[in-house]
């Protein structure tokens, strides 16, 4: 992690909420259609009151303004507002420490130049809004053991790299010694270098001597038995007494030793059971198989983790579903992968590469010696037919066909010769093994990409409805039968066979506002939903110049026209001005001639209307468009600067209501419009949003997915660019080193031989962007990062947060709004079920939870700021809730306010008339970094992530992605 040798001593703001209360009489709720009235005062401390009554919006309309400026000379100054605050004079106090928010008012505050000096957000106290209830979590209380846990340090002599060989070493050594030199102790052994007891051994230091037979991996020679030297030696005994301190919440620091010795006891039993793959463990005799196409089958299996909770110790268990590699013949494999004529025709080289790319790295046996069953890894493909193939037999260079051989030498008569053979072992010394010798061994992962089919067929396997699933849970606890595992018995850990209960409370949807123009103005979803009937876009934009390009060959000039006609006057309908015309007929191209037809529609167009710019471009696309919809996105968003809709074949053909309705939405967000806002929003009643201006920001780094080990990960950030509605962002994205989950480009600095040391970065764009188009400068931020795991807290934290701050002192001395520092992750498995799935008031339709579903008790955290919020309604399988953990809050929100604002931001999201799972500045910023990946895949594919362009320092070879148009990022070019 790169570290600042500053400290930056930045200045903490009193802020004194003096909000303009002024308002005009709420209208009366008409037999409950309306909202409900209430005059509750304006007191951001008080839990958030989501049934308010709507003010008018009272006529004023955001002016575009503030001063249209370089970013060089922008002066981050306040400027009045109906929402803002009376300032007091800033004190700088003299200390650079850092405090975390509660009751920190008025500090200087200097970033740590370490993790060991920041402590995260401390949580406030417990939500108190919304209707109660109990739910019940996949999380089993495990009793802590009260023996001392000791840690020995394992030294294996030669080395080996697999685990699988390390178990069964130390599996021997427990077998032969348990009950002499190991003083009856059964040890738990992570397969590396820790081997963990219950009580020490009676030895700090002991030398063993064990023999193994080795798994057979030469073509000749009998079974050889390998002798490997063992050393144990004592390291340290854990911490118990730390863990119980935490668990009861009198120390903040989690004893991570004590925790990973207990998860290793509790996985030891299961590893020797079942095909353990991450944190997860698969058979299929969990349940059958099931068949996902071209030679890949569906595990099940279950996901184990211990955590610390609330309520102590708690085993989390979950199911989970995995691609496995068929043990099937290879020729069979080859078979379901190009279909069965291959075995009767040629191959060609297509053929050839897609077997070597399936097979490589794939373990196999051989099937054609009877009893011994030989095991090789696969490393690639003859590039001859088997007939064709001979090989030195002895030292005088006599030579052998393959197939001559094979008949020799074990009477197996090579039927399909017209195949290649599989090469194992390495490069100097292959082996050559026909297709119909080999089986693949079982209980291989797939770890490459699926395909469509193969997706839709896991998912269906995956999709569980929630009792389902919770049986299925129940039943895995059952099975694993933890009181009778002997590694548990052993170290005295106990696991509750009951799913905890929890109490959980429903938070209100929030009131949405409409246009005033529309028969409903405003709007109260009902279990997460709602449409748009009778609404119009309370901004809605105006499209007077657009085309359209159809590179669909099924869809006809009259049908284009057609759904054309029709998606205009939905938009109109919706609130949005449209021209029914396009500026040009529509044009007709084929989708291997993109960049053509895009650049003479653009010019055409300018043509026509006399250098006036497309404003918008729709482009009908063929239903399965290969690389055709990334290669359109990267032209128009990275070189013409056109913001374009794109709509499938099967939608232009089937002209649903709701399709449109939808893709209006998101022309309208497009445009740089807003389809609703929250009634709270405008009547200025969020807490600590209202009061002060503030920016919202989301912020994802997506990374290439395994087996791409060139590929740059991509960073996106998007940030709110309306006070005090919220509700519309702008995004950037950049490029960043492989895997690198900290985002670089949040700040940096270069030098320019004109203007010397240069600042910029993401969120310095984004608060420029702000001012400009609000006319004010942000006195708040909240921060919601995706995409981070509980191990990157720390260095993500100390680095971001350390970025924000230098992004903010660049733009203006002393210039720094109060950060609160939001997780979100989804990647989790927690999962919340209704306490009575049979009482259909407390579910859904799909029997999920209710949407607004929020806990932050028991199996949360036992003394930082985090809570579960199931904000949507589920689909189909068991909804997943975000996990949001606040790990920075200099704006000391309480557990109400953090949770009502991040429920209720969960109804503004563009793209649909749902709450969506995930708090929406999040979203965008997961679907921008996803959209960045098409602006460098055609350079990707040729010269992997090197080479063109420079990057700010520490991101050098990294190629930078085409900056994006500035009409584009303005607006949310991602939806």
């Amino acid at each position: 992690m790169k570290e600042s040798s500053e400290q930056h001593l930045v200045i903490k703001n009193h802020l004194q909420n003096t909000m303009n209360s002024v308002q005009r009489a709420p209208k009366t709720a008409q037999n409950g259609k309306g909202p409900p009235q209430s005059h509750e005062s304006h007191n951001t401390k008080q839990p958030h009151n989501q049934a308010s009554p709507p003010s008018k919006n009272r006529g004023r309309r955001r002016g575009r303004g503030g001063k249209k400026s370089d970013q060089l000379d922008v002066c981050m100054r306040p400027s009045s507002r109906p929402c803002t605050v009376a300032h007091k004079p800033v004190n700088q106090a003299s200390n650079g420490s850092i405090q975390n928010g509660h009751g920190s008012s008025g500090m200087e505050m200097g970033f740590p130049t370490s993790s060991k000096s920041l402590n995260f957000a401390p949580r406030p106290g417990y939500g108190q809004v919304g209707t109660k209830c109990i739910v019940k979590a996949n999380h089993f209380f495990a009793e802590l053991p009260d023996k001392d846990l000791n840690q020995y340090d394992v030294t294996i002599t030669p080395e080996v790299a697999s685990r699988t060989v390390n178990r069964a070493i130390i599996a021997e050594l427990v077998r032969l010694y348990k009950e002499s030199d190991l003083g009856m102790r059964l040890p738990a052994y992570d397969g590396r270098k820790s081997l963990y007891t219950a009580g020490e051994l009676p030895f700090a230091w002991k030398e063993f001597t064990i023999k193994l037979v080795a798994e057979e991996d030469g073509i000749n020679g009998p079974k050889r038995e390998r002798e490997y030297k063992v050393v144990l030696k004592f390291v340290a005994r854990a911490n118990m007494y730390h863990l119980g301190q935490f668990l009861a919440g009198k120390r903040a620091d989690a004893p991570q030793e004590a925790l990973q010795i207990l998860d290793i006891v509790l996985r030891e039993l299961s590893s020797k059971r079942y095909c353990p793959i991450g944190r997860s463990f698969f058979s299929p005799d969990i349940r059958a198989p099931q068949r996902l196409g071209d030679g890949l089958e569906s595990w099940c299996g279950f996901y184990q983790s211990i955590r610390p909770t609330q309520m102590g110790l708690s085993l989390n268990i979950d199911m989970a579903s995995a691609a496995f590699i068929e043990p099937l013949p290879v020729i069979e494999f080859v078979a379901q992968l190009l279909g069965k004529d291959v075995l009767s025709r040629p191959l060609s080289d297509s053929d050839r590469v897609k077997i070597k790319k399936a097979l490589r790295g794939v373990k196999v046996e051989v099937t054609h010696r009877g009893n011994v069953r030989r095991k090789y890894r696969v490393s690639g493909l003859t590039s001859q037919p088997t007939r064709e193939l001979v090989f030195p037999v002895d030292d005088n260079s006599t030579m052998k066909s393959v197939v001559e051989y094979f008949q020799e030498m074990y009477s197996f008569t090579i039927q399909h010769a017209h195949l290649p053979c599989l090469q194992v072992g390495n490069q100097k010394k292959a082996n050559y093994l026909p297709m119909e010798a080999c089986k693949i061994v079982e209980g291989q992962r797939y770890t490459k990409r699926l395909n469509e089919r193969q997706i839709t067929a896991l998912l269906k396997v995956t999709c569980q409805r929630p009792r389902d699933r919770e049986n299925d849970i129940l039943q895995t606890v059952q099975n694993n039968a933890y009181d009778q595992d002997p590694y548990a018995k052993e170290f005295g850990i106990k696991i509750s066979e009951k799913l905890a209960s929890v109490d959980a409370r429903i938070l209100p949807a929030p009131w949405l506002k409409y246009h005033e123009t529309g028969k409903e103005k405003d709007c109260l979803p009902q279990v997460g939903q709602w449409n748009m009937m009778n609404k119009k876009m309370i901004n809605g934009m105006t499209v007077s110049r657009w085309a359209c390009i159809n590179f669909s060959r099924s869809v006809q000039e009259s049908v284009a026209r057609g759904f054309c006609n029709e998606l205009a006057q939905m938009c109109q309908v919706s609130g949005m001005e449209f021209n029914p015309e396009p500026v040009i007929p529509i044009y007709s191209a084929k989708p291997e001639q993109v960049e053509k037809a895009l650049k003479h529609v653009y010019h055409a167009s300018m043509n026509r209307t006399k250098g006036k710019e497309l404003e918008l471009l729709l482009a009908i696309l063929p239903d399965n468009n290969g690389s055709l919809y990334g290669d359109l996105k990267r032209i128009c968003e990275t070189d013409l600067g056109l913001i374009s809709q794109c709509c499938l074949t099967k939608h232009v053909f089937k002209i649903s209501k709701q399709y449109l309705a939808n893709v209006a939405l998101k022309i309208n967000v497009k445009m740089g419009g807003r389809n609703t806002v929250l009634l709270d929003a405008i009547s200025c009643r969020i807490p600590l949003v209202s009061d002060i201006p503030t920016i919202i920001f989301g912020a994802d780094v997506t990374h290439p997915e395994n087996g791409e080990d060139s590929s740059p990960s991509i960073a996106a950030v998007v940030a709110s660019q309306d006070w005090p509605e919220v509700t519309k962002y702008a995004g950037l994205v950049c490029a960043q080193a492989h895997r690198q989950e900290l985002i670089q480009d949040l700040y940096k600095t270069w030098q320019d031989p004109v203007r010397g040391t240069v600042s910029g970065g993401m969120i310095r764009d984004l608060l420029i962007s702000f001012r400009k188009a609000t006319g004010q400068k942000p006195l708040r931020i909240i921060f919601y990062r995706d995409g981070v795991s509980e191990g990157q807290f720390y260095q993500v934290l100390l680095y971001e947060l350390d970025a924000i701050r230098k992004a903010c002192a660049s733009l203006e001395p002393n210039y720094q709004p109060l950060v609160t520092f939001i997780v979100v992750q989804k990647r989790h498995h927690t999962r919340l079920f209704a306490n009575n799935h049979r009482d259909r008031s407390s579910t859904d339709k799909s029997g999920n939870i209710l949407p607004g579903t929020v806990v932050d008790s028991k199996i949360c955290h036992p003394t930082e700021f985090d809570f579960y919020l199931c904000s949507h309604a589920g689909i189909q399988g068991t909804s997943r809730p975000a996990h949001y953990h606040v790990l920075w809050d200099e704006n000391n929100f309480t557990a109400d306010g953090i949770q009502s604002l991040t429920n209720n931001l969960c109804y503004t999201y563009a793209r649909c008339t749902r709450s969506v799972s995930v708090v929406p500045p999040a979203y965008y910023a997961h679907l921008a970094a996803f959209r960045a990946r098409f602006y460098m895949e055609p350079e990707m594919q040729d010269n992997s992530s090197t080479g063109g362009g420079t990057k700010a320092a520490g991101e050098s070879g990294v190629k930078p992605l085409p900056a994006l148009k500035e009409n584009v990022k303005r607006v949310m070019f991602y939806c």
